[in-house]
């Protein structure tokens, strides 16, 4: 499945995907969340992402200090090994980190430097998709992975989501580029308004956001 998430700035967007992922500043006071068959909520966060949820910050942080090959290897290992899998070497990685790099634009050099730093946005970005494709999680949030991005990377994004979905990666995508978004083909747009689902709908929703706004629309 592919669902976007469409809603003005503050409706909870980022706050959602970053809740799901388990970040420390919020709190659940109620309702559930389940993944896989599990509590989500009774994970941390090491936990959700070995069970397969994966999320792509708006922002992506620097860490410095720490190679990116490194970073990456580690995550890609702690996966496979609550998957069962064996552990990737740094041979095997490389090979593949390499032949993903290429496929996504991003320069082979950038593996070899501490995580995101000294990157543009558009740079950042495109590691964030490089994780993504190592990973391939069972499900992606992306939030806001077209800005910073030009068309070539656009169509780096469309190109490994649709691969991923393929595979059986389920997307929840944060955007509002409507151009991005009849690419992706979602399965369901849904728009947020102060925390809540306020209308379901498709590619027509979608349309109609881009058309008349947010605040048009809630008017109505």
């Amino acid at each position: 499945a592919l669902l976007v998430l469409m809603g003005a700035n503050g409706s909870g967007k980022s706050t959602l995907g970053l809740t799901l992922a388990g970040h420390p500043r919020y709190h659940v006071s109620g309702g559930q969340a389940r993944f896989a068959g599990q509590d989500l909520l009774a994970m941390n966060p090491e936990q959700r992402a070995r069970a397969g949820l994966f999320l792509s910050f708006q922002a992506p942080p620097d860490i410095p200090g720490v190679k990116n090959n490194l970073f990456i290897r580690t995550a890609v290992n702690a996966v496979r090994e609550a998957r069962g899998e064996t552990a990737l070497d740094a041979f095997d990685f490389l090979g593949s980190a390499r032949t993903a790099a290429a496929q996504l634009g991003l320069p082979e050099s950038m593996l070899a430097r501490p995580v995101n730093d000294g990157f543009s946005g558009g740079e950042r970005k495109r590691n964030e998709l490089l994780q993504l494709a190592l990973l391939q999680p069972r499900l992606a949030l992306l939030d806001e992975i077209d800005s910073g991005m030009d068309i070539d990377g656009l169509r780096a994004v469309v190109d490994l989501v649709q691969s991923l979905r393929a595979r059986g990666t389920a997307f929840i995508i944060v955007s509002h580029y409507l151009q991005l978004i009849e690419s992706l083909a979602p399965d369901t747009v849904l728009k947020l308004d102060q925390g809540c689902i306020a209308e379901t709908g498709g590619l027509d929703l979608a349309r109609e956001i881009a058309r008349t706004g947010f605040v048009r629309g809630r008017e109505t």
